[in-house]
């Protein structure tokens, strides 16, 4: 039986990294899943945006959430599945994620480059992800 897609959208993302499925008005639904860029020992960079909080779901698998303090320190969060960890404007952050993980994403539309900013992380920094390995 089809749906009228006039009604109802409906999407699914299965591949590898982050994927956009909904954009509306302003916000916009993504899904990440496991990116060998995201094993803890290629993570270099980390990422905020200015104008907007993003808001974190795991649905299945594994994720740690690691956010930097306004002095550099790292902390890892085991996300829980069904939990939602909105991260604030302005904090840096990255994921590692388990291979068969799924994080849905809530964000604004007009997330990216152009209102976010990455920042290298030190040697100190990354041997702190290592040690967070999902």
């Amino acid at each position: 039986m089809s749906i009228d897609p006039s009604l109802i959208e409906i999407s699914e993302y299965t591949g590898e990294g982050y994927r956009p499925l909904v954009d509306y008005g302003e916000w916009r639904v993504a899904i990440l899943r496991y990116a060998d860029d995201l094993r803890p020992e290629n993570i270099k960079k980390f990422e905020r945006h200015n104008e907007t909080d993003e808001v974190f779901v795991l649905l299945e698998g594994q994720c740690t959430l690691f956010v930097a303090d306004d002095e550099g320190g790292i902390h890892a969060v085991d996300m829980q599945p069904h939990k939602l960890y909105n991260v604030k404007k302005g904090v840096y952050h990255s994921h590692t994620l388990s291979e068969d993980a799924s994080v849905l994403i809530v964000e604004n539309r007009d997330t990216g480059n152009k209102n976010s900013e990455r920042i290298m992380l030190s040697e100190a920094q990354c041997d702190v992800l290592e040690k967070s390995k999902v």
